[in-house]
């Protein structure tokens, strides 16, 4: 398929037009269903993780839908033998993201013990404010958060498998490399779309065709279910579905 090669800007406003629809439609554009011709169909939908799995919960489900530049960072317990990065490294690595002034959604990665995978926050208030400065519209983790009256109304979107009221000993591993958070694997600016239903992540070259197909499938979901809606016989309603 033909890639239209778009500016900076021109990728920020279609990111910007892409957070009026929510998570799933843009999952049905990008593999869902590869038989369907507004499917891009760009990865097989039942092998490859595209999409987060529900280890996760959108903790601003009123924020809505937020799309933008993938960032990652790893974190980890702190390693005598490597203290080579730092938070500042992290800020480095999201100022990056959005160097050409485009949203980032931030991807946090935890290797913490056994004993505190779970109750080890990744992240607070202080951290989320310094987040924001530099650009960043969504955070998703798969640690807990805490601080979440802190950071409401920074109006960041945000997921994680809950929240806790502390944490122990963290050190950041890496920044801006692959990583797999909770069912979905991701490079560093590929685009990541995030709503109260989930994350979906795609090449960044897509995206017009994405925004394209997005409004095409809205049009026709809404069109089917309004006929659905005039609709009681189980034959009528099934061949609509189909």
């Amino acid at each position: 398929m033909k890639e239209e090669k778009l500016s900076h800007a021109e990728e920020i406003q279609i990111m910007k037009e892409l957070e009026q629809f929510d998570t799933p439609t843009i999952t049905n554009v990008v593999a869902t269903y590869p038989a369907n011709q507004l499917c891009l169909g760009l990865y097989n939908p039942q092998e490859i993780n595209w999409y987060t799995d529900n280890s996760l919960r959108c903790l601003y489900p009123e924020l809505g839908a937020r799309c933008g530049y993938g960032a990652t960072a790893v974190y980890g317990m702190p390693d005598p033998a490597f203290q080579n990065l730092k938070f500042v490294h992290v800020l480095r690595g999201i100022a990056e993201a959005a160097e050409t002034g485009g949203p980032v959604i931030l991807v946090l990665k935890e290797n913490f013990s056994e004993k505190m995978k779970n109750k080890n926050a990744i992240i607070g208030g202080n951290m989320m404010t310094a987040f924001k400065q530099l650009g960043v519209v969504g955070v998703i983790g798969d640690a807990p958060a805490r601080d979440t009256d802190e950071m409401r109304p920074l109006k960041i979107q945000c997921m994680f498998p809950g929240t806790v009221a502390g944490h122990g000993s963290l050190a950041v591993q890496a920044v801006n490399v692959p990583v797999t958070v909770s069912g979905m694997d991701l490079s560093p600016m590929e685009v990541i779309h995030m709503d109260e239903s989930g994350a979906v992540k795609f090449p960044r070259r897509y995206l017009k065709e994405v925004l394209e197909r997005a409004k095409k499938m809205r049009a026709l979901d809404e069109e089917k279910q309004k006929k659905m809606r005039t609709m009681t016989d189980p034959e009528e309603l099934a061949a609509a579905m189909g």
